[in-house]
Protein backbone atom coordinates (compact mmCIF):
# COMPACT_ATOMS: atom_id res chain seq x y z
CA UNK A 1 0.00 0.00 0.00
CA UNK A 2 1.37 3.42 -1.03
CA UNK A 3 2.03 6.02 1.65
CA UNK A 4 -0.54 8.77 2.02
CA UNK A 5 1.95 11.37 0.78
CA UNK A 6 2.28 9.59 -2.59
CA UNK A 7 -1.46 9.14 -3.07
CA UNK A 8 -2.46 12.75 -2.36
CA UNK A 9 -0.89 14.34 -5.48
CA UNK A 10 -3.12 12.17 -7.64
CA UNK A 11 -6.28 13.65 -6.18
CA UNK A 12 -6.05 17.06 -7.93
CA UNK A 13 -5.53 15.29 -11.27
CA UNK A 14 -8.52 13.01 -10.73
CA UNK A 15 -10.74 15.89 -9.63
CA UNK A 16 -9.54 17.94 -12.61
CA UNK A 17 -10.43 15.18 -15.05
CA UNK A 18 -13.89 14.80 -13.51
CA UNK A 19 -14.46 18.55 -13.67
CA UNK A 20 -13.40 18.73 -17.31
CA UNK A 21 -15.71 15.84 -18.16
CA UNK A 22 -18.59 17.68 -16.49
CA UNK A 23 -17.80 20.82 -18.50
CA UNK A 24 -17.59 18.84 -21.75
CA UNK A 25 -20.76 16.82 -21.16
CA UNK A 26 -23.31 19.38 -22.54
CA UNK A 27 -21.24 19.89 -25.69
CA UNK A 28 -20.99 16.16 -26.23
CA UNK A 29 -24.75 16.04 -25.81
CA UNK A 30 -25.13 18.77 -28.43
CA UNK A 31 -22.97 16.81 -30.89
CA UNK A 32 -25.05 13.68 -30.31
CA UNK A 33 -28.39 15.47 -30.52
CA UNK A 34 -27.63 17.37 -33.75
CA UNK A 35 -29.24 15.78 -36.81
CA UNK A 36 -26.19 15.92 -39.04
CA UNK A 37 -27.90 14.33 -42.06
CA UNK A 38 -30.59 17.03 -42.05
CA UNK A 39 -28.34 19.86 -40.92
CA UNK A 40 -29.86 23.09 -42.20
CA UNK A 41 -30.63 26.62 -41.15
CA UNK A 42 -33.99 28.25 -40.56
CA UNK A 43 -35.06 31.38 -42.39
CA UNK A 44 -33.29 34.44 -41.07
CA UNK A 45 -30.40 32.61 -39.38
CA UNK A 46 -27.80 34.11 -41.69
CA UNK A 47 -29.06 37.63 -41.06
CA UNK A 48 -28.99 36.97 -37.30
CA UNK A 49 -25.32 35.98 -37.53
CA UNK A 50 -24.46 39.16 -39.43
CA UNK A 51 -26.39 41.31 -36.95
CA UNK A 52 -24.69 39.74 -33.94
CA UNK A 53 -21.18 39.96 -35.39
CA UNK A 54 -21.48 43.53 -36.63
CA UNK A 55 -23.14 45.04 -33.57
CA UNK A 56 -21.07 43.03 -31.11
CA UNK A 57 -17.91 44.44 -32.69
CA UNK A 58 -19.32 47.96 -32.39
CA UNK A 59 -20.21 47.35 -28.75
CA UNK A 60 -16.75 45.89 -28.09
CA UNK A 61 -15.04 48.96 -29.58
CA UNK A 62 -17.10 51.23 -27.31
CA UNK A 63 -16.38 49.02 -24.29
CA UNK A 64 -12.62 49.10 -24.90
CA UNK A 65 -12.58 52.84 -25.65
CA UNK A 66 -14.54 53.82 -22.54
CA UNK A 67 -13.72 50.95 -20.20
CA UNK A 68 -9.91 50.96 -20.52
CA UNK A 69 -9.37 54.50 -19.14
CA UNK A 70 -11.82 53.76 -16.33
CA UNK A 71 -10.08 50.49 -15.45
CA UNK A 72 -6.65 52.16 -15.41
CA UNK A 73 -7.94 55.07 -13.30
CA UNK A 74 -9.48 52.70 -10.76
CA UNK A 75 -6.27 50.65 -10.63
CA UNK A 76 -3.99 53.66 -10.09
CA UNK A 77 -5.98 56.05 -7.91
CA UNK A 78 -7.16 55.73 -4.34
CA UNK A 79 -9.99 58.14 -3.62
CA UNK A 80 -12.64 58.49 -1.00
CA UNK A 81 -15.77 56.59 -1.81
CA UNK A 82 -13.99 54.09 -4.04
CA UNK A 83 -16.12 51.38 -2.49
CA UNK A 84 -19.17 53.09 -4.01
CA UNK A 85 -17.65 52.74 -7.48
CA UNK A 86 -16.85 49.08 -6.76
CA UNK A 87 -20.42 48.57 -5.56
CA UNK A 88 -21.78 50.21 -8.73
CA UNK A 89 -19.69 47.95 -10.96
CA UNK A 90 -20.73 44.86 -9.01
CA UNK A 91 -24.35 45.98 -9.13
CA UNK A 92 -24.15 46.31 -12.92
CA UNK A 93 -22.44 42.92 -13.17
CA UNK A 94 -24.86 41.08 -10.87
CA UNK A 95 -28.10 42.51 -12.28
CA UNK A 96 -30.02 39.71 -14.04
CA UNK A 97 -30.12 40.24 -17.82
CA UNK A 98 -33.91 40.58 -17.98
CA UNK A 99 -33.84 43.07 -15.12
CA UNK A 100 -31.09 45.00 -16.91
CA UNK A 101 -33.28 45.15 -20.00
CA UNK A 102 -36.14 46.56 -17.95
CA UNK A 103 -33.83 49.16 -16.42
CA UNK A 104 -32.60 50.19 -19.86
CA UNK A 105 -36.16 50.41 -21.15
CA UNK A 106 -37.21 52.57 -18.20
CA UNK A 107 -34.35 55.00 -18.86
CA UNK A 108 -33.88 54.88 -22.64
CA UNK A 109 -37.30 53.72 -23.81
CA UNK A 110 -39.70 56.09 -25.60
CA UNK A 111 -41.25 57.15 -22.29
CA UNK A 112 -38.02 57.17 -20.28
CA UNK A 113 -36.35 60.43 -19.23
CA UNK A 114 -33.35 59.93 -21.55
CA UNK A 115 -35.17 58.06 -24.29
CA UNK A 116 -37.80 60.75 -24.88
CA UNK A 117 -35.09 63.41 -25.25
CA UNK A 118 -32.95 61.27 -27.55
CA UNK A 119 -35.97 60.31 -29.67
CA UNK A 120 -36.66 63.99 -30.35
CA UNK A 121 -33.08 64.21 -31.59
CA UNK A 122 -33.68 61.29 -33.94
CA UNK A 123 -31.98 58.53 -31.91
CA UNK A 124 -34.40 55.69 -31.12
CA UNK A 125 -33.17 53.25 -28.50
CA UNK A 126 -35.93 50.67 -28.83
CA UNK A 127 -35.92 47.91 -31.46
CA UNK A 128 -33.09 49.51 -33.41
CA UNK A 129 -29.44 48.90 -34.15
CA UNK A 130 -28.48 51.52 -31.55
CA UNK A 131 -30.62 49.78 -28.94
CA UNK A 132 -28.96 46.46 -29.76
CA UNK A 133 -25.47 47.91 -29.26
CA UNK A 134 -26.60 49.69 -26.09
CA UNK A 135 -27.88 46.45 -24.53
CA UNK A 136 -24.65 44.65 -25.35
CA UNK A 137 -22.57 47.56 -24.06
CA UNK A 138 -24.30 47.65 -20.69
CA UNK A 139 -24.22 43.88 -20.27
CA UNK A 140 -20.50 43.44 -21.06
CA UNK A 141 -18.90 46.67 -19.80
CA UNK A 142 -18.65 45.73 -16.09
CA UNK A 143 -17.02 42.40 -16.95
CA UNK A 144 -14.40 44.19 -19.03
CA UNK A 145 -13.70 46.94 -16.50
CA UNK A 146 -13.27 44.55 -13.58
CA UNK A 147 -10.96 42.23 -15.55
CA UNK A 148 -8.98 45.11 -17.09
CA UNK A 149 -8.60 46.77 -13.69
CA UNK A 150 -7.07 43.57 -12.31
CA UNK A 151 -4.69 43.51 -15.29
CA UNK A 152 -3.48 47.06 -14.62
CA UNK A 153 -3.16 46.38 -10.90
CA UNK A 154 -0.73 43.57 -11.72
CA UNK A 155 1.68 46.06 -13.34
CA UNK A 156 4.28 47.29 -10.80
CA UNK A 157 3.90 51.01 -10.24
CA UNK A 158 7.66 51.34 -9.93
CA UNK A 159 8.08 50.66 -13.64
CA UNK A 160 5.64 53.43 -14.53
CA UNK A 161 7.47 55.80 -12.19
CA UNK A 162 10.80 54.93 -13.81
CA UNK A 163 9.35 55.74 -17.23
CA UNK A 164 8.20 59.12 -15.92
CA UNK A 165 11.62 59.91 -14.44
CA UNK A 166 13.22 59.09 -17.80
CA UNK A 167 11.18 61.85 -19.41
CA UNK A 168 8.19 59.96 -20.71
CA UNK A 169 4.84 61.70 -20.48
CA UNK A 170 2.05 59.92 -18.55
CA UNK A 171 0.44 59.06 -21.90
CA UNK A 172 3.65 57.54 -23.30
CA UNK A 173 4.22 55.70 -20.03
CA UNK A 174 0.73 54.26 -20.35
CA UNK A 175 1.27 53.21 -23.97
CA UNK A 176 4.80 51.81 -23.63
CA UNK A 177 4.77 50.41 -20.09
CA UNK A 178 1.28 49.85 -18.67
CA UNK A 179 -0.43 48.46 -21.76
CA UNK A 180 2.32 45.99 -22.81
CA UNK A 181 2.75 44.64 -19.28
CA UNK A 182 -1.01 44.26 -18.81
CA UNK A 183 -1.61 42.71 -22.22
CA UNK A 184 -2.40 39.19 -20.98
CA UNK A 185 -5.05 40.40 -18.59
CA UNK A 186 -6.42 42.90 -21.12
CA UNK A 187 -6.65 40.17 -23.75
CA UNK A 188 -8.67 38.08 -21.31
CA UNK A 189 -10.87 41.11 -20.56
CA UNK A 190 -11.53 41.72 -24.26
CA UNK A 191 -12.32 38.05 -24.83
CA UNK A 192 -14.70 38.01 -21.87
CA UNK A 193 -16.47 41.17 -23.03
CA UNK A 194 -16.77 39.82 -26.59
CA UNK A 195 -18.37 36.55 -25.55
CA UNK A 196 -20.58 38.31 -23.01
CA UNK A 197 -21.83 40.86 -25.56
CA UNK A 198 -22.31 38.31 -28.32
CA UNK A 199 -24.31 35.99 -26.08
CA UNK A 200 -26.49 38.60 -24.38
CA UNK A 201 -30.15 37.57 -24.51
CA UNK A 202 -32.21 39.06 -21.70
CA UNK A 203 -31.41 42.75 -22.12
CA UNK A 204 -31.50 42.50 -25.93
CA UNK A 205 -34.85 40.72 -25.78
CA UNK A 206 -36.39 43.63 -23.87
CA UNK A 207 -35.01 46.66 -25.70
CA UNK A 208 -33.95 45.28 -29.12
CA UNK A 209 -36.06 42.28 -30.11
CA UNK A 210 -35.50 43.63 -33.61
CA UNK A 211 -33.05 43.41 -35.29
CA UNK A 212 -32.78 39.81 -34.20
CA UNK A 213 -29.30 38.62 -33.26
CA UNK A 214 -28.23 35.04 -32.64
CA UNK A 215 -29.51 34.68 -29.03
CA UNK A 216 -32.99 36.03 -29.82
CA UNK A 217 -33.14 34.04 -33.07
CA UNK A 218 -32.33 30.88 -31.11
CA UNK A 219 -35.34 31.61 -28.92
CA UNK A 220 -37.55 32.32 -31.95
CA UNK A 221 -36.47 29.09 -33.66
CA UNK A 222 -37.19 27.12 -30.51
CA UNK A 223 -40.67 28.63 -30.19
CA UNK A 224 -41.66 28.52 -33.86
CA UNK A 225 -39.96 25.40 -35.23
CA UNK A 226 -38.68 23.29 -32.36
CA UNK A 227 -35.47 22.11 -30.76
CA UNK A 228 -34.04 20.67 -33.98
CA UNK A 229 -33.96 24.16 -35.54
CA UNK A 230 -31.83 25.48 -32.68
CA UNK A 231 -28.80 23.22 -33.10
CA UNK A 232 -27.41 24.54 -36.44
CA UNK A 233 -27.49 28.17 -35.29
CA UNK A 234 -26.02 27.16 -31.95
CA UNK A 235 -23.05 25.58 -33.70
CA UNK A 236 -22.58 28.77 -35.71
CA UNK A 237 -22.67 30.80 -32.50
CA UNK A 238 -19.80 28.78 -31.07
CA UNK A 239 -17.85 29.11 -34.32
CA UNK A 240 -18.18 32.90 -34.42
CA UNK A 241 -17.70 33.41 -30.68
CA UNK A 242 -14.53 31.36 -30.20
CA UNK A 243 -11.99 32.71 -32.76
CA UNK A 244 -11.47 36.13 -31.15
CA UNK A 245 -10.80 34.81 -27.61
CA UNK A 246 -8.48 32.12 -28.99
CA UNK A 247 -6.56 34.57 -31.20
CA UNK A 248 -6.18 37.08 -28.38
CA UNK A 249 -5.04 34.41 -25.94
CA UNK A 250 -2.52 32.88 -28.33
CA UNK A 251 -1.14 36.27 -29.39
CA UNK A 252 -0.71 37.43 -25.79
CA UNK A 253 1.04 34.23 -24.76
CA UNK A 254 3.30 34.35 -27.80
CA UNK A 255 4.43 37.86 -26.95
CA UNK A 256 5.11 36.76 -23.39
CA UNK A 257 7.42 34.00 -24.63
CA UNK A 258 9.37 36.31 -26.92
Amino acid sequence: MQPLERRLPRMPAIVSVITLLLVAAPFVGLALATHWRHFGFADGDGNAVIVSLLYSLLALILIIALGTPLAWWLARHRIRGLWLIDALLLLALLTPPLALGLLLASMYGPYGPAGSVLERAGLVLTNSAAAFVMAQFYSALPYYVIAARAAFESVPRELEQIALTLGHSPWRSFLHVSLPLARLGLAAAVALAWVRALGEFGAVLIVAYYPQGIPVKLWVNLQDVGLAAVYPLLWVFFLVAMPLPLILGLAARRRRLI
